[in-house]
């Protein structure tokens, strides 16, 4: 099977899908070869990532890779969120077929711009 079983649930059962009204930062990225775009919302209390939520229009494995990849900052100080790494978010999901790398670099990408646009903010 190409996918593991964690990518199916979370492409089946997304974590953290919609928008935070008035969020604290917001990063959109996107991949124009392979359609993928993702949006991240943040919350942050106290330096802490209160609340995390993503809009992504793409493949299984890119909302998978969002849906991951909020789950793992959510509750996080601000600069451990800032250290999540696209293979950690690939190896939380037990692996990524190589051709779908992009979408876990995706979500590490989106996360960094939503926590660069909260600090720009402050």
């Amino acid at each position: 099977m190409l996918y593991s079983e964690k990518v199916m649930d979370h492409f089946m059962n997304p974590r953290n899908v919609g928008v935070i009204e008035n969020p604290d930062g917001v990063g959109e990225v996107g991949n124009a070869k392979c359609g993928d775009i993702m949006k991240i919302y943040i919350k942050v209390d106290n330096d802490i990532i209160s609340d995390v939520k993503f809009q992504t229009f793409g493949c299984g494995s890119a909302i998978a890779s969002s849906s991951m990849a909020t789950e793992l900052i959510k509750g996080k100080p601000v600069s451990q969120a800032l250290e999540l790494t696209n293979k950690a978010v690939a190896e939380a999901l037990d692996g990524l077929p190589d051709y779908k790398l992009h979408c876990s670099v995706l979500a590490e990408e989106a996360i960094k711009a939503a926590i660069e646009d909260y600090q720009k903010k402050q």
